[in-house]
């Protein structure tokens, strides 16, 4: 394609330096020579420079189209693929209406470089290069006149990268702030309703805005400067060879027709010019947002698989430890202080503790969404450091406490367990989670649309729709992080009868700050700033009447 633009772009310059030529002849022979015979020969020559001209242009339009189409769309894949291999921290700390800035706005400001800019800036350079070689060829006393302005274009044009550029990394940096707020407040509209803050969120919009105008019209304003400028630098040298040209003309050295051939091919040579000026504009603003792009592109995932990372032998059967585990998100504020934990194989425990423990992050640590600053986990006795990441998450299903469902069916929402799953799959996978019964009254049962994050559904239908989806999967170890913190006591009676079923035969984590919950578990182990402090099931627990029967006191004490 890329090929095919040069070559297509190369033949349409040709084409138009044709016309100017032809115009010579009609003065120079037809009018003042007389030789009207060569008026029919001239004005068919003219037609057919026209057409091949328009035919050439229009098959390099196709082809840098079809080009720039495929760039994009390879950008748009490599984004995204890249923020797929990318570790949960990249996302924990920043927002996703920035993010999806990157992936679309940005990649669309680069698209503009391909789209428009890479077909200026080889038609303007070909006949740029072609114009000039005719003027030298023509006369080269006035082709030297016409380049006078071109140091002083050139000045004009790095002083104006230089000044254009930091404006544009600004405008995208603001732009994706704006998107960033309309994605939280979009997501937040509830709470905006709830506490009448419309006005509120209106004043916040307001001024990001404002201020992406501001940043906008700096550019625009600058722009507004140059270009003219340099278009009035190039008019100077078309009127001093206008002017040397007439005294040429005056002084017999020059025919009219030669004359009008010279100037109609220089104002062919300043089109060019004002093209690569357009180019370079729309090129610093594709180059800031091209920074953004490829530091998505750049990143390094903070976890990733080691080289040579193979997968067991076998399916896993799920028999945990945790070695010493240390970890922190900040150096100075430690999460988990020595842990070790062991996990039989099919063996249900409970995590408990004050908020702020280290629970969740356990799990996140087992799932290696971070991995630890310090010690190992192990899983049948393989580090899960030296585990392919794509292999280790296949043996673990989490439900987290906040269930999340996407714009899509009930099925399609239970399928992400398992794509290829049958529906009698899914139905039995639904029935044990206990959500079957509540699917098939909704009004297209499984097929029913439920809205961006499930809204359709209530919070516990969400929990029981993820729960089924983990269920599909069939992972040998099930981790519910808060999973029925949210739930009412009517489907947390559901939940809790399913549970024994549903954990049979499989390693099961279980995160709750409702005590009632992990009566039945094997054991509850209880971490309390980021250490084991007590270890054993209910019974001995609460007869020891240490931290978890202050917590189960304090939780029933009503």
């Amino acid at each position: 394609m890329v090929v095919g633009t040069f070559v297509f772009a190369g033949l349409t310059t040709a084409f138009e330096l044709v016309p100017p030529w032809l115009i010579k002849i009609v003065i120079d022979e037809v009018i003042q020579a007389g030789k009207t015979e060569l008026l029919s020969i001239v004005f068919l020559g003219l037609c057919g420079a026209y057409v091949l001209r328009n035919v050439c242009a229009s098959t390099r339009i196709k082809l840098n189209n079809s080009l720039e189409q495929q760039i994009v769309h390879d950008l748009h894949v490599q984004v995204f693929a890249a923020l797929q291999r990318l570790s949960i921290s990249f996302f924990e700390n920043r927002p996703t209406g920035e993010i999806m800035s990157r992936v679309l706005n940005d990649t669309e400001h680069m698209q503009r470089i391909f789209v428009d800019g890479l077909e200026e800036i080889i038609t303007a350079g070909l006949t740029l290069v072609g114009i000039m070689c005719v003027l030298f060829w023509l006369n080269w006393k006035l082709a030297l006149l016409a380049l006078v302005p071109i140091p002083i274009l050139i000045v004009g044009a790095l002083a104006f990268t230089r000044r254009i550029h930091g404006f544009y990394r600004n405008i995208r940096k603001g732009s994706a702030e704006l998107n960033a707020l309309l994605q939280d407040s979009l997501a937040g509209i509830r709470e905006t309703m709830g506490f009448n803050r419309q006005d509120y969120e209106g004043d916040r919009f307001n001024r990001k805005s404002d201020q992406c105008r501001r940043d906008t019209l700096k550019a625009m304003y600058l722009w507004s400067y140059y270009s003219p400028g340099m278009m009035l630098v190039g008019s100077l040298g078309a009127a001093l060879v206008l002017w040397h040209g007439t005294h040429e003309v005056l002084r017999q050295h020059l025919s009219v027709g030669e004359l009008v051939m010279f100037v109609s091919y220089l104002a062919l040579f300043y089109v060019p010019i004002n093209q690569i000026h357009s180019v370079n504009h729309m090129l610093q603003h594709a180059l800031a947002a091209s920074e953004r792009v490829f530091e998505v592109l750049d990143i390094v995932p903070e976890v990733k698989d080691q080289p040579g990372a193979r997968p067991p032998a076998a399916r896993l059967t799920g028999e945990i430890e945790f070695h010493r585990v240390r970890f922190h998100y900040r150096s100075d504020a430690p999460i988990l202080r020595d842990v070790s934990v062991s996990v039989r194989a099919g063996e249900r425990v409970a995590l408990v503790g004050p908020s702020g423990a280290g629970k969740s992050t356990t799990l996140k640590l087992l799932t290696r969404f971070y991995d630890v600053t310090d010690g190992a986990i192990t899983i049948d006795g393989h580090d899960i450091r030296r585990m392919p990441l794509a292999f280790l998450r296949s043996q673990i299903g989490l439900v987290q406490q906040e269930p999340f469902l996407f714009n899509g069916t009930v099925r399609e929402n239970i399928l992400y367990g398992h794509l290829s799953a049958s529906q009698a799959d899914v139905e039995a996978a639904a029935k044990a989670a206990r959500a079957h019964e509540f699917i098939v009254a909704l009004p297209e049962g499984y097929d029913t649309w439920i809205g961006e994050r499930g809204v359709k559904l209530s919070v516990g239908q969400r929990q029981r729709v993820s729960i089924a989806r983990v269920l599909l999967k069939d992972p040998p170890i099930v981790m519910f992080d808060e999973a029925t913190s949210n739930i009412d006591t009517e489907t947390e009676v559901k939940i809790r009868e399913a549970l024994d079923e549903l954990t049979r035969g499989r390693t099961t984590i279980v995160i709750a700050h409702r005590l009632s919950t992990i009566h039945d578990m094997d054991r509850i182990i209880v971490i309390d700033r980021g250490r084991v402090v007590e270890d054993g099931p209910h019974e001995v627990l609460i007869a020891r009447g240490g931290v978890y029967a202050g917590l189960y006191e304090a939780q029933f004490q009503t």
